[in-house]
């Protein structure tokens, strides 16, 4: 025969009230299941727990030894209710979100000020790895959710297709005279090439356009972020292949001037990466709601 909990609920509301009567109604069953319940307790404990008085009923010195434990074990289930209250309400909690640096940079901090300003007690975590190295957190539970470079797939992992990234080829102001003139990826061969280092969801989209016309890409300097590239176009090093939506500013202030490429490199999106029939918590899908 089993302990049932209920049967610790009944001798926590036995000792709290000194009275089955009030035990019952506080329980709403009857006394005599009360009494029927204690009478189970003790024999599976092989003592007895409460002696009677004219007043109701008393702990006896073994009662009120497994009371303190058991009024600690419900206070701590009280603490654990308010707790997941105080989650669902956003006053407490923490999200674990991964990402790679250039999307936590250009996508996801406006999301994460404007968070962190309605939610200041949600403790805010972001790990950045490459898209395949977010989904391998997500899938090992390590983060709740990743944003990731589209396209991508796995079985195991949902996406939400959110805004909208176009690649694009660009240089430094030594190639304004390129400015706008179209440029067939075959003869990108003609100029020094600048990438990003292989094994991001970025560099395989690069590659896999430029195969998909026969192009093998073979970049003078490999650099481990946009921003780098960007830094290292700026100053004259070559082209690089960047995401338009992210050099805006210095396509209008010329520091960077786009070549476009014939033919032109296809659109692709941000995901949003959650593990497939687990459910977020209250802090993380609030979160997920401010993303577009």
């Amino acid at each position: 025969m089993e302990i049932n909990m209920e049967w610790y609920r009944v001798f926590y509301w036995t000792a709290c009230t000194s009275s089955l009567t009030r035990a019952a109604e506080r329980l709403h069953i009857s006394q005599p299941a009360v009494s029927h319940t204690l009478k189970q307790l003790e024999m599976k404990l092989g003592g007895q727990l409460f002696v009677r008085t004219s007043r109701g009923v008393k702990l006896t010195t073994e009662g009120e030894v497994l009371f303190k434990y058991v009024e600690q074990a419900f206070s701590f289930m009280a603490a654990g209710e308010k707790k997941i209250g105080e989650m669902h309400k956003l006053q407490t909690g923490e999200i674990n979100i991964g990402a790679s640096d250039t999307l936590c940079k250009h996508y996801l901090l406006p999301y994460l000020e404007q968070y962190h300003e309605q939610y200041p007690d949600i403790r805010i975590r972001v790990t950045n790895r490459t898209t395949p190295e977010t989904l391998s957190l997500l899938k090992e539970g390590k983060i709740d959710f990743g944003i990731v470079n589209l396209p991508v797939e796995d079985h195991k992992v949902d996406f939400r297709t959110s805004s909208i990234l176009q690649d694009c080829l660009v240089g430094g102001r030594r190639y304004a005279d390129n400015q706008g003139v179209a440029l067939p990826l075959q003869h990108i061969h003609n100029y020094p090439l600048l990438m990003l280092e292989s094994g991001g969801s970025t560099r395989h989209f690069i590659d896999a356009y430029a195969s998909k016309l026969g192009v093998t890409l073979q970049p003078e300097f490999e650099l481990g972020s946009i921003d780098l590239l960007v830094q290292f176009a700026r100053s004259g090093f070559g082209l690089a292949f960047v995401i338009r939506n992210y050099v805006e500013n210095e396509l209008f202030s010329g520091d960077l001037v786009e070549i476009p490429l014939v033919p032109p490199i296809p659109e692709r999106q941000i995901g949003i990466a959650t593990l497939r029939g687990v459910p977020l918590s209250a802090a993380s899908a609030r979160f997920l709601e401010l993303l577009p």
